[in-house]
């Protein structure tokens, strides 16, 4: 059954930023789902299948789930999706359903949308209706597994744009035993170490004076120049 609790979501008139939609319930979607879900979001799933929708609810990986058809995009306001500041549109092998969609959630104002493209053209009428962000799934994965067959020490590298990524890398010989500030990534590199992985503890923004050990995981942010220019530096692969 259906679960209409969705509505909740609707008529606040704010913004709202601790919560995410995701339309479309397919793989890519139900991975987004499951992960922000499993994260303590809370997250509104949609679907025109009512299958796909009751299968989001029976596994539990939203907290509400609704049957719509997002090309209507009354069906999208009375659902709430438009006080959403991020909706992710999971519609990949529809285009026409993809962009408009995207369309609807754009001209209503949702400050965030991130569309699934299947191809390059699917990605460029995306960008031209105004989508904020476009992902190819299938591609990005061929990108970390080639980095991960050639570069093992790097453990995940996430793009924020064309331009800058986050990579998470094991801690290189030189700079063992060595302090956050004496290695000088900022300096040296134009990275910044935004947080540093040790004995089974995360730490956001470690200080300058905190050690840095062969076998701690440092996350680093910067252009992806910078960053290769670093991994060259320290031999990584």
């Amino acid at each position: 059954m259906v679960d209409f609790g969705a509505m909740l979501f609707r008529g606040r008139g704010v913004k709202i930023s601790q919560q995410f939609a995701v339309i479309g319930l397919g793989r890519f979607g139900r991975g987004v789902c499951e992960t922000l879900h499993g994260m303590g979001y809370e997250v509104l799933g949609s679907d025109n299948q009512e299958r796909l929708v009751n299968q989001v609810l029976q596994d539990h990986i939203v907290d509400h789930a609704i049957q719509l058809d997002s090309t209507d995009p009354q069906a999208l306001k009375e659902a709430g999706l438009f006080e959403f500041e991020t909706v992710i549109v999971a519609i990949g092998n529809h285009l026409d359903a993809s962009i408009i969609t995207t369309l609807n959630l754009k001209e209503a104002g949702v400050p965030n949308v991130i569309a699934k493209a299947s191809s390059e053209i699917h990605k460029k009428l995306l960008e031209r209706v105004g989508a904020d962000r476009v992902v190819f799934p299938e591609y990005e994965a061929g990108c970390e597994l080639a980095r991960s067959l050639t570069r093992p020490a790097i453990l995940d590298w996430f793009d924020l744009d064309p331009e800058k990524s986050i990579v998470e890398v094991k801690v290189p010989e030189a700079f063992h035993n060595r302090t956050v500030a004496e290695v000088e990534l900022r300096s040296r590199y134009g990275l910044n170490l935004i947080a540093l992985r040790f004995d089974d503890k995360f730490e956001i923004n470690p200080s300058p004076s905190q050690k840095l050990n062969k076998g701690d995981i440092m996350v680093v942010i910067g252009a992806n120049n910078d960053i290769d220019r670093f991994l060259r530096s320290q031999h990584i692969n």
